[in-house]
């Protein structure tokens, strides 16, 4: 059975073995935000406060196992991995930003099959920075896998916001690029751009991406995050190209530029100069087949004559 209906997903962090409770063994739970009541439907909770602002919000644990579970519940900064999936800091990290902001008690017991909903906080500080500081509320639960303490937790994103201007910018760097040719001289070749994109500002974007004519979307940047990228666009092997990378930040409710760097490659056409030399040489053969037979024709109305005359 999954663990998790929310965002954030199920997370085992290994550590030496050390004295602890054992989870039990069949133990499945879910954690979502939630109203006064139980769960609201949202997948994630989602705030903006002005510096020093308070809200209260819910979350709900809901013991999916046989028997009484005690969780440890948590809140941490938040990013996103190399793949886009939104995680929090592990335990042994502390938070620097939205993580600090929210308070929640350390533990909640949730007897089997049932859901216990608790109260969370959220405080921006008096000196929070305009734009988002994303982070996350897990729970999680201890267990030994072997000879390692296992902790597994389940949580959600909760996305927290400072008023204040938002200021969407991207930054590009590390750019290489290789052109592969098609071998197929009436087929253009592939070219490779290869960079890092960077969320240098203060709100988290989706960024959309160009090369060479090709779109793409690149998922969801959180300020701070990078990501490696590669692109893959069908050029014709010109000798030197050059080519202009576009990304966008698509950022709603805030006006965006465009970062643009433009590259140059070298796309010799090998496939397309080996294929005219293979032409010219069946050319070339061909004239000199023609021009061998005509010798040889001459040379035969020749002998036809000489021997006619004798």
């Amino acid at each position: 059975m999954r663990r998790a209906v929310a965002v954030l997903a199920c997370l085992a962090v290994l550590s030496p073995a050390t004295p602890a409770a054992a989870a039990p063994a069949t133990v499945t739970w879910t954690v979502q935000p939630a109203g006064t009541n139980g769960p609201d439907g949202r997948r994630w909770a989602e705030h903006t406060l002005d510096p020093g602002g308070t809200v209260t919000d819910h979350l709900a644990v809901r013991n999916l196992g046989d028997a009484t579970a005690v969780f440890a519940l948590r809140a941490a900064d938040g990013y996103l991995t190399e793949n886009g999936r939104f995680n929090m800091l592990p335990s042994d990290r502390r938070s620097a930003d939205g993580g600090t902001w929210i308070s929640v008690r350390e533990t909640v017991t949730v007897a089997a099959g049932r859901t216990v909903v608790v109260p969370f906080t959220v405080t921006a500080p008096a000196d929070a920075t305009p734009g988002d500081h994303p982070a996350g509320i897990a729970a999680s639960i201890a267990g030994k896998r072997g000879t390692v303490q296992v902790e597994s937790r389940v949580g959600f994103r909760v996305l927290l916001r400072a008023s204040g201007t938002l200021r969407p910018a991207l930054a590009v760097s590390g750019v290489t690029t290789s052109f592969r040719p098609n071998w197929n001289p009436l087929r253009p070749g592939t070219l490779h751009v290869a960079y890092t994109v960077a969320n240098t500002g203060n709100v988290r974007a989706g960024i959309q991406g160009r090369v060479a004519g090709t779109r793409a979307d690149l998922g969801e940047l959180l300020p701070g995050g990078s990501r490696t990228v590669t692109a893959v666009a069908r050029t014709w092997p010109l000798g030197r190209i050059r080519t202009t990378l576009t990304l966008t930040p698509v950022v709603p409710g805030a006006a965006a530029e465009p970062h643009t760097v433009t590259v140059t490659t070298w796309a010799l056409p090998w496939p397309q100069v080996l294929a005219l030399g293979a032409v010219a040489a069946l050319i070339l053969l061909a004239r000199t087949r023609r021009a061998r037979l005509k010798r040889l024709l001459e040379q035969a109305r020749l002998e036809g004559r000489r021997s006619a005359g004798a």
